[in-house]
């Protein structure tokens, strides 16, 4: 955990930004695999934690706005939990670690919540994502989880402060990524011709578990880029694959980190691969060097996609005007997904409340309807403070070829009798983590190599 202080200065500023009321927050369950005592690695919510700090399961907490009280609900162990588990820190301990002097036992939430309600205050409450907490909160507000309406002040409160980045959030952050920097370096030593995709994620695994760290999220490592989100791990690799990997490491205190890189089995790209990388590594470097404080982030996304179309048309795949392509969004063939997303304690952060305050505006909205747009998590104006990805990527997917073939769809912009011979190219992505700072941007985390002569060089040198 951060300091008392740190956990008292978030909800004293939180609780400026909400005029009167109650917040509540409900930490996370441990969730059950196949039967209720047989679970899935816990993981504490990340609002929770940045305010209390407590990765423990089955507490809650509430903020007394009109009372000036904090209080966490959790119980004690009894002897039948200590005989299971041995003795463990108090609840009670684990709240003065984070400033709250007032515990009390769970079942007393909801008697408080419906006093609270008796009296005309309004229950602030966030998006419930755990079927769980979407049950207990109908039970404590006696409602049906359908009637669940969450506060929107208390989103973009949230929201306005958990985006920008505290030092101490940057350094956790820098911990993921120096972990993770060196699983991809790993991942690179490993992949060998007539292994699995899987001995390379248990390779990264095994590695952050030794520095005290989880997964941010489940790894892909494919053979098959052009799955966005692929979690088949049994292919075997084979002379002229790429693999895509995409993993980053989890702190134990909850921070992510969040790359990508792409390289070939054997010691060198092909030439239509090295090729189609350097298109995505120039739309990578362009992007890059476009954040500031006050720019858009649909902006460099389609910034972005200008500059892989300008590659593609350079090497036969596209043609036409860039400008009026990625206009028609032409690139959308090649370029599916968003250009990076807002990156902390969630790996996509805060997406659980809701992409429509964390990523865009009343002002300008998300664009939920536009093949491309409507799967690019950023676009608002960014801010000192923000820590996010850059991800560029070319994904050649036979059945999306074969739909928009089939239509003639943009044939204008789109060679699909030169695109026939790279259906089974597969994927590239690059992806790298920045702050947004006053002058522009930096770097998080040790720079990983991204060049093609750097990684051939690494691959040739290192192959275990």
């Amino acid at each position: 955990m951060f300091s008392v202080q740190t956990y008292q200065s978030r909800r004293s500023a939180l609780q400026k930004q909400i005029s009167s009321g109650v917040l509540l927050f409900l930490g996370n369950i441990e969730n059950p695999i196949n039967f209720e005592h047989n679970t899935y690695p816990f993981r504490q919510d990340s609002t929770f934690l940045y305010y209390f700090g407590i990765p423990a399961p089955y507490l809650a907490a509430i903020i007394d706005i009109d009372n000036d009280k904090t209080i966490i609900f959790g119980n004690e162990l009894s002897i039948d939990d200590i005989v299971w588990t041995g003795q463990q820190e108090s609840l009670k301990d684990k709240s003065l670690k984070c400033g709250v002097q007032e515990t009390l036992p769970f079942a007393q939430l909801a008697s408080y919540l419906q006093q609270a309600k008796k009296s005309g205050r309004t229950i602030h409450y966030l998006p419930p994502y755990q079927s769980s907490n979407k049950l207990l909160l109908g039970e404590l507000l006696q409602v049906s989880p359908k009637e669940i309406n969450p506060s929107v002040p208390f989103i973009k409160a949230v929201v306005a402060q958990r985006s920008i980045k505290e030092n101490q959030e940057i350094a956790e952050i820098e911990k993921a990524l120096a972990v993770s920097t060196e699983m991809h370096l790993l991942a690179m030593r490993t992949a060998q011709v007539g292994t699995q995709e899987r001995h390379m994620a248990a390779a990264i695994q095994h590695y952050a578990y030794d520095h005290n760290c989880n997964f941010a999220y489940p790894p892909i490592v494919t053979v098959h880029g052009e799955i966005l989100h692929n979690a088949y791990q049994q292919n075997f690799l084979k002379e002229g694959d790429m693999i895509l990997n995409d993993s980053g490491a989890e702190t134990a205190m909850g921070y992510a980190a969040d790359l990508t890189r792409t390289f070939p089995v054997s010691g060198r790209f092909t030439a239509r691969q090295r090729d189609l990388y350097n298109v995505v590594l120039k739309a990578f470097e362009a992007a890059r060097e476009r954040l500031k404080p006050g720019i858009k982030f649909k902006d460099v996304h389609l910034l972005a996609a200008r500059h892989l179309v300008e590659g593609l048309v350079a090497v036969g795949l596209m043609k036409g005007d860039p400008e009026e392509a990625v206009q028609a969004h032409a690139h959308t063939l090649f370029f599916q997904c968003g250009l990076g997303h807002m990156m902390g304690l969630d790996v996509h952060d805060m997406e659980d409340l809701g992409e429509q305050y964390v990523g865009y505006t009343e002002q300008e909205p998300k664009d939920t309807s536009t093949f491309g747009l409507k799967s690019l998590r950023l676009g608002r104006e960014l801010q000192t403070g923000f820590v996010l990805t850059v991800e560029p990527g070319i994904y050649i997917i036979p059945e999306l070829i074969d739909m928009w073939k089939k239509e003639n769809k943009l044939s204008q912009f789109i060679n699909y009798d030169l695109l026939e011979s790279y259906r089974d190219f597969g994927g590239i992505r690059i992806e790298d983590n920045f702050l947004i700072t006053n002058e522009g941007f930096r770097l998080l985390g040790p720079e990983l190599i991204k060049s093609v002569e750097d990684i051939e060089n690494y691959r040739t040198n290192h192959v275990q």
